[in-house]
């Protein structure tokens, strides 16, 4: 009998969540995504010296000899980031998601700038920007310009999203792809309420659900790649959503376990179900976020978490100038 993970590719696009390149050369997925966090785990270690190194030296070089130590790490890290993309487009078939500074999750000009500015960087050592998708938090400012960046032909993969708030207006800027966070949303729920759930009952699996069966109701062209999963039980709940982004440990239990897999969410099978549109504008948003105490807590905690990431990121690299 095949494997879940066999089973789990036959449905769905798998995508890596993970900094290591070793892991990507295992499990072969299709597309590859990161985040501040992830980049730091990987730069800690030995074996990623010379790539620091070399990130280092290209942001010394493109800002001159007198920039101090702070400054080439603020810069470095987009060099850094898009190196670790590179690396990563030379492993698997698709894309690689590289992620905005957290820190401009509220200023639209600025997310823009950084995202022409990184995809400068992959097309000067010829990867086109068909291969890249630009990471940002679902903010309303994020997603405008999101909105703004995929009419220039940069495709966005739309961050830090726990509601259906968040989902509606990325699908209404036609965002190419987004990732609502299942597992963090099941955190939220098991500090909220003291409870335990089963993969079928999990918030974060439900939320992803409605998502993805709105999309398909209405025909967005965006897809949904659910990410940030706690156990096994959540992927398989999820079979058949566009994408799923999972981590070395939940893709080897995967691949260690056989079993029927069956198809869970279902694009013509939403398309019949009794499905209201919401209408979506900047104050409905801020309205339906300010009512979603889960989307609300944790939008904020995430952007502070990447935040403080990057944070450290940038001392590590100002350590090693």
């Amino acid at each position: 009998m095949a494997t879940l993970l066999e089973q789990l590719r036959q449905m769905t696009k798998v995508v890596a969540d993970t900094g290591e390149f070793e892991s990507m050369v295992k499990y072969k997925p299709q597309d590859s995504t990161t985040n501040p966090s992830l980049i730091m785990a990987a730069a800690k270690l030995p074996a990623y010296g010379a790539l620091i190194d070399s990130v280092i030296a290209d942001a010394k070089a493109e800002l001159g000899k007198d920039a101090d130590k702070k400054t080439v790490a603020e810069k470095a890290f987009s060099h850094l980031a898009v190196a670790f993309g590179k690396k990563i487009l030379e492993i698997v078939p698709g894309r690689v998601s590289t992620e905005i500074d957290a820190r401009l999750s509220y200023d639209s000009e600025a997310t823009i700038k950084q995202a022409r500015e990184i995809i400068a960087l992959y097309e000067k050592d010829g990867y086109t920007r068909e291969r890249v998708l630009i990471k940002i938090a679902s903010t309303w400012e994020g997603i405008k310009a999101a909105e703004t960046l995929e009419k220039e032909g940069i495709h966005c993969n739309m961050t830090l999203l726990f509601g259906m708030h968040q989902a509606i207006a990325c699908a209404e800027a036609k965002v190419t792809l987004i990732s609502p966070f299942v597992g963090r949303i099941l955190d939220w729920y098991k500090k909220d309420t003291g409870k335990d759930y089963t993969a079928a009952e999990d918030p974060g699996v439900k939320s992803v659900t409605a998502i993805y069966n709105y999309y398909k109701k209405f025909d967005y062209k965006t897809v949904v790649m659910g990410a940030s999963f706690r156990n096994m039980g959540e992927i398989t709940e999820l079979a058949g959503c566009d994408l799923l982004t999972i981590s070395p440990k939940l893709l080897e239990e995967l691949a260690s376990n056989e079993g029927d897999l069956p198809r869970k969410l279902d694009a013509a099978a939403a398309q019949k179900m009794n499905i209201e549109r919401i209408e979506m504008n900047k104050e409905i948003f801020e309205k339906m976020h300010a009512e979603d105490r889960m989307a609300n807590e944790k939008l904020k905690e995430g952007i502070e978490g990447f935040s403080a990431a990057l944070v450290d990121l940038e001392k590590l690299l100002a350590e090693k100038v």
